[in-house]
Order: structure tokens, then sequence, then C-alpha cells
């Protein structure tokens, strides 16, 4: 498939757009961001379920059970890590992320969708962007860019950006 292109931030050039330094900073008035090693527990997995279902990504009633938590977001062959959000006492979402010799993989993110006027997804990779400056990594992965899709496209919003195209960055 052609329409899926990796996708990536250098962190020393990006430089946050007005909506996004919005984003941060209403963000960091409110959401408290812990790191700590892939959990799975019951909140993380209804919390899981119910992003995908508020969302429209889930195919009818499926809900993930544990085990297939561990499987998809916590077993892992690398060096993994969440990004906890709380707002208050109350897990408003939660990164997977990858950790490589100079980057930073963006795996996966779920949260809560009552807190969706907080944009989470931005602020989180703009969270994983500073988290990359902060341990010296060039690069933060964002996965796959789908122009076609509209719940991947906001990806191509952090400038300047990077594409694999035709085996070229």
């Amino acid at each position: 498939c052609v329409a899926c292109e990796p996708i990536r931030v250098d962190v020393n050039t990006f430089a946050p757009r007005r909506t996004q330094r919005r984003i941060l900073r209403r963000g960091a008035e409110s959401v408290r961001v812990e790191i700590g090693p892939p959990v799975v527990d019951a909140a993380r997995v209804q919390l899981y379920n119910q992003h995908k279902r508020q969302r429209g990504l889930a195919a009818g009633d499926a809900t993930m059970d544990a085990d297939g938590f561990r499987a998809f977001l916590v077993d892992t062959c690398c060096e993994t890590f969440e990004m906890r959000y709380w707002v208050g006492d109350h897990l408003l979402g939660v990164a997977v992320v990858d950790r490589g010799a100079e980057s930073l993989s963006a795996v996966y993110f779920f949260f809560d969708p009552q807190f969706q006027r907080l944009s989470p997804g931005v602020f989180s990779i703009l969270q994983q962007i500073e988290l990359c400056r902060r341990w010296n990594l060039r690069y933060l992965y964002l996965g796959l860019h789908i122009a076609r899709c509209p719940s991947m496209v906001y990806k191509a919003g952090f400038y300047p950006h990077e594409r694999l195209v035709d085996g070229q960055w």
C-alpha cells in the first residue's frame, strides 16, 4: 500500500504552531504527566475499550480483554514505557512509547473521550517531542501517515516532518 507513509519529526527543527502552543499551555495547566513501565490493569483495559467505542474505532461490540491488551501494547522486544496523563486522580490517557538509540516511537495513544476539549492526542505528541529533546534524541516517529484517513491526517500538522516515500526520507 503506497498510501501508508511512515512519518517522523526531527525534534531539533520542530517549532509548535500557535494552536499547538495553546494546547501545550492548556494541558500544562491541568494535566499531570507520569512516565513508567507499561501496565495491564482493569482501568487501562476499560479506558482502551471506551476510547475505541466512543471514537468509532471498534468493530461492533468488540472489546479487548487483559490478555489481548498485554499482547498488543505491553509485551515487547524493545524498551517500552507509558506516558500517563492525569487530571486530578482521573486517568485521562495513556501513550505507549518505544525508545530507540536516537528516537522515540509513538506506538499507540488512547484517552477518555470526555477530555477531548484538551486535545489529548496533540498534547501527548508535544510531550513526547519535549521528552526527545530532554533525552537528546533526534526523532519522534509518529507511525503511519495516511492522507485519506481522517483519524491519521493530524500527524502531518507537526512541521517540519519527514515521510518515507520510495525508500527516502
